[in-house]
Formats: structure tokens, C-alpha cells, sequence
């Protein structure tokens, strides 16, 4: 089911609180894997979703990556406690760019050290931490090798992007992260999937999770149309 495979992101910055209810009541009845949710969400999703088969997820220095390490790192133990199932953080793409490997290295291992402590009181016990790359920023060669750095630094997904900065999920950028993977680590398409043909597309090249906005997730998962949703993912 195409359902399983959504992370239906609600990460508007401008959404009210009310539309934020509505979006995770959405995500809820569609039955989807994570509703991805902005920071300050977290405790009203995790309290929406508890009872229910979809888990919460939230986006970690969103949306550029650029925070310090250590800011992150403390992020990343506020989000555990608040009781995430997985967190969705931004490398910093522009060390990626630059070549700074080890601080690349660093930056995620910080945070999987963080996230992957027995944090749940249900399975999984730890919280999964899936790295977004900002794939359209990249060369093939970097994505290949930032994917490399997240396989070391134990992150349990690789992302292509968030959504909020230049093209989403383009397919070869996804085969070269695949390609890398090679079943070291899961590999997350993000950015414009809006309909289930393409979301469908990317299962079948072999991914394990999709980010689409909210927005998005009806269309998908009744196997229709396309949303035209532009704000995020």
C-alpha cells in the first residue's frame, strides 16, 4: 500500500494551528507511515497520533542545515524526549560543497549518537534519523559521497531535499543515492511528488520511504490526479 511508503509532510511555516490539526487529522486517516511536522507540532501530533498506525516525524535544522552541531545535537534530544519516532535533519550542504568531510561526518553523527538511544517505550526503542542532502545544490559526485558520510556516521535514511530550495526529488539523482546505498541505508525521495504515478515510479526503483506534502497525500493514495501544492515538498 502506497500509504505506508508517505511521510506526509506538514511544514508550512505560515500554517495556523487549526490547518495543522487538520493536515495531521488528514494524515491520520489515510493511514500514513509519519506525519512530518514542524517543531513546534510535535507535542500536539505525538498526542493525535498516539492509538493510531501513523507515527510522528519532525524536520531538524530545517530548512538549510545550517545551524551548529551542537545546536542540533540539543535539538535532537528535545525532539526524542517530546516522543518522535524520527527526525528529518539538514546536513549542512554547504560544508558538502566545500568538501569538509569530517565536519559533514561530525555534524550527522552527532545527532544519530543522540537519536539512537533507547528513547521509546514501544518498538523501535531508538528514534530513526533520516539526512536530507539538498540534492539540487549538489553534483552527483557530492551526493555520492555525502551519502557515503551517512552511511558512516549511522543515519538509518538519505534524503534528497526539503522541499523549500530548488528542484525536489530528481530521478537520477535518486539512482545515484540507490546506487550508493546498495542496501547500506535507506534511501528517501523528497519535492514534487504530487501524484501517485510518480510516487508509484519511485517505490518500484527501490526507495523505502516518500516525502510529499500534505497536500499531495489524498491524490497518492487514491491513485489519482496531481496537486498542485507548492509550498514545500
Amino acid at each position: 500500500m502506497i500509504n505506508r511508503y508517505l511521510d506526509h509532510a506538514i511544514l508550512i511555516p505560515q500554517m495556523t494551528r487549526q490547518e495543522a490539526i487538520e493536515w495531521i487529522l488528514s494524515g491520520i486517516k489515510h493511514k500514513v507511515k509519519t506525519v512530518c511536522v514542524r517543531p513546534c507540532d510535535i507535542s500536539l501530533a505525538v498526542e493525535m497520533c498516539r492509538g493510531t498506525e501513523t507515527e510522528v516525524s519532525c524536520v531538524l535544522g530545517f530548512p538549510h542545515g545550517t545551524a551548529c552541531t551542537e545546536t542540533k545535537i540539543a535539538e535532537a534530544k528535545l525532539y526524542c524526549k517530546k516522543g518522535v519516532a524520527e527526525i528529518d535533519m539538514v546536513a549542512n550542504y554547504g560544508w558538502i560543497r566545500s568538501g569538509l568531510w569530517t565536519e559533514v561526518h561530525d555534524d550527522i553523527l552527532g545527532v544519530t549518537e543522540v537519536a539512537h538511544r533507547s528513547w521509546r517505550k514501544q518498538p523501535p526503542s531508538t528514534v530513526q534519523v533520516k539526512v536530507i542532502l539538498e540534492t539540487s545544490q549538489l553534483t552527483f559526485d557530492e551526493i555520492i559521497k555525502a551519502t557515503e558520510i551517512c552511511i558512516d556516521a549511522r543515519a538509518d535514511f538519505v534524503k534528497t531535499s526539503t522541499g523549500f530550495n530548488g528542484e525536489g526529488a530528481a530521478e537520477e539523482a535518486v539512482k545515484k543515492m540507490l546506487e550508493t546505498a546498495a542496501g547500506h541505508i535507506k534511501v528517501k525521495p523528497s519535492g514534487g511528488i504530487r501524484d501517485y504515478a510518480r510516487a508509484q515510479m519511485f517505490v518500484d526503483m527501490g526507495v523505502d520511504r516518500l516525502g510529499v506534502n500534505g497536500s499531495s497525500t489524498p491524490n497518492i493514495c487514491s491513485g489519482t490526479g496531481n496537486s498542485h501544492e507548492k509550498s514545500g515538498y
